[in-house]
């Protein structure tokens, strides 16, 4: 690699040569369901969607996975390219891109067994544990058949536009269930030992490159890291690769952990570039550019992972979704002014698996690019904005990027309203990184910021628009010596308020219920900030060479013995995200937290604190009670502007507080100032 000289990360833009083609740099927009590939009208909007990524700086941009066939679905109906007439939609893509002089692979993805449709198939009939169908066994003949499906869809995603196409051999999909013990019971030439277990994604690669030519970019997405029993070990992923580079791949893409994996592997808890490691184990042992991946969010990290020679490019998929001008803010120095990914999960993985239009936290215009504008007004207004939280920030600094004369208003001495109480949670330290992104932005913005200030109906006299953002207050319980001195509220807990006991009841097992959980448990410095500790927490083989570089979890000793208690019967938790509820769980069953439903609360006194479940009363014998019974809007201040005869608009948890959500405050916010 040659390093530019002249511009911050040199290594990062260093472009790349790939013989027949070249990249500008060695960024990868790494492949994401958006829902916007699933129905041809909205192909406007998913080209919009790449054009804004692309005139952002990235090199090589990828999309989100495309079926070669109908079985290969991941849900009816979605995105499928294999017939002459789908040609058409994707143009306005390929034509956008290439419009900001960057590239674009389509990914072809067939969901195999983790299909959610009864025409799945699989190379054995073996359901997965986190899908009700179980597959049909692909017969020889049905195998030949998808290698040329698969070869087909490469062919007309050339007559489309594309520079290439990824093949996605990893993630647990059929070509890695094929690969791995675990899912191909086959005694044919498709099973067995593993060169005949790699054979389907060696012939697809084959094939693919003799339909398309030379002169067309095959990434494949290899298993690294499977993360679950009887997946591959070291030997096979290294024969697999050096086989994957002789049928004609161009580059390799580290594929880590398989969906029904009990391995977090992108969530905020998990350390930065925690898998770069392996990524770096494969390089001596094939010639192909390798692409590094996963929990690599500022540029930074992925100098560092590029400087060491650990890979030559890296993967960023929720970063861009995050902040489409990461790349050039990167190059220009400016990384203070990226909007980071804090690995959430809320608005993209969450909402892909209720069926909705992926999105993100921190940028809601994220795949709603052509329905959510930052026009400049022409009518610039006063616009005072009271509540220095996620709404008001997003609030005052997208209606001050427009034109308006923003002052935000802050009783507390700095920014970030409950943002300051999750960042200090372990495995959220990224939080951080937001607060930081809107410092800059307030700045760059020119919002007039008044901290410490209470904002009243006096000092909002002259604007013409009043915005509330003055959140929430925590909830009070109602129980007999709820007003004991051991009780205290969450706030009081995390911010330091109070050191809890060493043995301590939770009341509340919603989000804020566990992360105290999750503050309560750990001492020190976090496991998230520290990728040894973190994959012996949770089983990783440092060394990746066990089968599925799976070992035994050795969990720190938790800080505290806890109880967390719900009122509602049914398992604690259930209601939390769809792709990080269960790591949360996990985490707290690790630290032998006790987690109870349907619990009546008797009360406190000096014994600690006695309870009702199933009819049998308990004494839990603690010495501090938490209470996390959900929270208040604080509306006072609105009341106060609709009594005196004022307009004014309520956003964030002071409109609704039912549980803490950045996701709808911030959305709230932006979509406010954009009309405003």
């Amino acid at each position: 690699m040659t390093p530019a000289t002249d511009i911050a990360y040199p290594h990062l833009f260093a472009p790349l040569d790939l013989g027949f083609t070249r990249l500008r740099n060695r960024v990868l927009m790494g492949s994401m369901h958006t829902g916007l590939e699933d129905h041809a009208r909205d192909f406007p909007k998913l080209a919009a969607y790449f054009a804004e990524r692309a005139e952002g700086g990235a090199a090589l941009l990828v999309t989100g996975g495309f079926a070669p066939n109908v079985v290969g679905w991941l849900a009816p109906f979605g995105s499928k390219l294999s017939w002459p007439w789908e040609v058409r939609r994707h143009r306005q893509v390929t034509a956008a891109v290439h419009g900001h002089a960057a590239k674009i692979c389509m990914q072809l993805l067939h969901a195999g067994r983790y299909g959610y449709h009864p025409l799945q198939v699989a190379p054995s009939k073996l359901k997965a544990p986190i899908n009700p169908f179980t597959p049909r066994a692909l017969s020889a003949r049905g195998v030949e058949r998808h290698i040329a499906d698969y070869a087909r869809a490469a062919r007309l995603a050339r007559e489309a536009g594309y520079d290439g196409v990824e093949v996605m051999g990893s993630e647990g999909y059929l070509i890695n269930e094929f690969i791995a013990p675990r899912t191909n019971q086959r005694t044919d030439a498709w099973g067995g030992d593993a060169a005949r277990r790699m054979r389907f994604a060696v012939e697809i690669v084959r094939r693919i490159r003799e339909t398309c030519g030379p002169d067309f970019i095959i990434i494949y997405r290899l298993s690294l890291l499977d993360l679950v029993e009887d997946g591959s070990n070291w030997q096979e992923i290294v024969q697999q690769a050096k086989a994957i580079e002789a049928a004609g791949a161009t580059i390799i893409n580290s594929g880590i952990g398989w969906h029904e994996a009990r391995v977090p592997t992108i969530a905020t808890s998990v350390p930065r570039a925690a898998f770069a490691g392996v990524t770096a184990k494969l390089k001596p042992h094939v010639g192909l550019p390798l692409i590094a991946t996963n929990r690599i969010n500022m540029p930074e990290v992925a100098e560092a992972i590029l400087a060491a020679g650990g890979a030559d490019m890296v993967s960023l998929a929720r970063p861009l979704l995050a902040d489409p001008q990461w790349p050039n803010k990167a190059r220009a120095g400016k990384a203070d002014a990226i909007n980071t990914c804090i690995a959430c999960n809320q608005a993209c993985l969450d909402h892909v698996f209720q069926n909705k239009r992926a999105s993100c936290l921190v940028n809601p215009r994220a795949a709603h690019e052509t329905e959510l504008v930052y026009r400049p007004t022409s009518a610039p207004k006063r616009i005072a904005v009271v509540g220095a939280g996620p709404a008001g920030l997003a609030c005052a600094t997208v209606a001050a990027e427009r034109g308006h004369r923003v002052t935000l208003f802050d009783a507390a001495g700095e920014i970030g309203g409950q943002f300051n109480v999750a960042k200090r949670i372990p495995g959220k330290e990224e939080f951080h990184e937001t607060l930081r992104y809107f410092r800059h932005k307030l700045v760059e913005t020119g919002v007039e910021l008044r901290l410490g200030t209470v904002a009243g109906t006096e000092t909002l006299t002259g604007f013409d628009e009043v915005v509330v953002a003055t959140g929430i207050v925590p909830r009070t319980v109602d129980f007999p010596g709820a007003n004991h001195p051991m009780v205290v509220s969450y706030l009081d807990v995390l911010l330091g308020r109070v050191r809890a006991a060493d043995k301590v009841a939770v009341i509340g097992a919603g989000g804020i219920g566990f992360d105290v959980g999750e503050f309560l448990v750990h001492e020190g410095e976090s496991p998230s900030l520290d990728p040894a500790r973190w994959m012996a927490e949770w089983g990783v083989d440092p060394d990746f060479e066990a089968r599925g570089s799976l070992a035994r979890p050795r969990p720190e000793h938790p800080a505290r013995h806890v109880w967390l208690l719900q009122r509602s019967p049914g398992k604690p938790g259930a209601r939390l995200g769809k792709t990080t509820g269960w790591i949360h769980r996990a985490t707290l069953k690790a630290k032998g937290v006790k987690m109870l439903g349907g619990v009546e609360y008797l009360g406190v006194d000096d014994a600690g604190l006695r309870i009702r479940v199933d009819g049998s009363e308990q004494l839990l014998d603690v010495g501090t009670v938490v209470v996390c019974a959900g929270q208040e809007p604080r509306r006072e201040l609105a009341d106060a502007l609709r009594a005196a005869g004022r307009s004014v608009h309520v956003i964030g948890g002071a409109d609704v507080a039912a549980e803490l959500d950045a996701k709808r405050a911030i959305d709230q916010g932006s979509r406010l100032a954009a009309e405003l």
